[in-house]
């Protein structure tokens, strides 16, 4: 039983459905032992079938989630999701820079560049993929893209996993830490996720599990990777162990649902 002695804070969305964003996010770090706490960047009308609205909470409310939780309880990793636009994205970054977590080499920060969600549905306003990338370049995070975020922020296509870590090399240019590429939109047999930094490049392979049960995997993956850093994993075991707490979680998905059904979060602890 985990005295959840590490915390990691989560800046991100709420999904009201309970499959990703936020819920999915506290949802994983519980299970895997770390005390999560919550910014929300913005309420959204979502359920397995797609997001039909977004409410924007006020970017100065944000803040104050945000430093509430800096001034009191100490934090191990910051995980980030939902930023939809060029003033949160900014005011996100400079709150963080104040309270002395940018400059921590100890707090690893994990950005995961929500834009697109399953249905189509734009989570980030496309004049903020620029502020995005400055964001990026300043505050060197660990980044963990999809396939079509990683094309966007790159602008390559990515058919292959040859194309994976030609985009990989370019997000490091861009100023990423780390990179962990989710290969789960590639058309294949095998699902493919990557792990590149400067010198390396590492791959893990499983066979692709032919479900709808996928709702909030990015979410979900993005979050274990943090909560394994807070308890000082490596990047690479982080990595690994993220990898099979997701595989695991669709393995077990309670097919919930009319649509991209949620994965099952606590399959660990139930």
């Amino acid at each position: 039983m985990s005295n959840l002695s590490k915390s990691v804070l989560v800046i991100a969305g709420s999904d009201p459905s309970g499959g990703a964003g936020i819920q999915a996010d506290l949802k994983t770090l519980t299970s895997i032992g770390v005390y999560g706490m919550t910014a929300i960047t913005a309420l959204t009308e979502q359920n397995t079938k797609g997001v039909n609205s977004i409410f924007e909470i006020p970017v100065d409310f944000v803040i104050k989630q945000i430093t509430c939780c800096l001034t009191d309880i100490k934090i191990n990793a910051v995980k980030i999701g939902m930023l939809h636009n060029v003033n949160l994205i900014n005011a996100v970054y400079q709150t963080l820079s104040n309270n002395k977590i940018i400059a921590n080499e100890d707090i690893k920060i994990v950005l995961d560049p929500v834009m697109v969600a399953k249905g189509g549905h734009r989570l980030l306003e496309k004049n903020a993929i620029e502020a995005l990338k400055d964001f990026i370049k300043k505050s060197k995070p660990i980044l963990t893209p999809n396939i079509p975020e990683a094309e966007i922020l790159t602008g390559y296509k990515i058919k292959d996993i040859s194309d994976m870590k030609k985009a990989g090399k370019k997000l490091l240019e861009l100023g990423a830490s780390n990179v962990i590429l989710k290969g789960g939109h590639l058309e294949t047999s095998l699902l493919t996720d990557v792990l590149i930094d400067s010198k390396n490049f590492y791959s893990i392979e499983t066979n692709k599990i032919s479900t709808s049960n996928t709702h909030g995997t990015g979410c979900t993956m993005a979050s274990a990777i943090t909560g394994y850093l807070a308890k000082s994993y490596s990047i690479r075991n982080a990595f690994e162990a993220a990898h099979l707490y997701v595989n695991n979680a669709i393995k077990t998905a309670p097919k919930l649902g009319n649509g991209n059904g949620p994965i099952n979060h606590c399959y660990n602890i139930t």
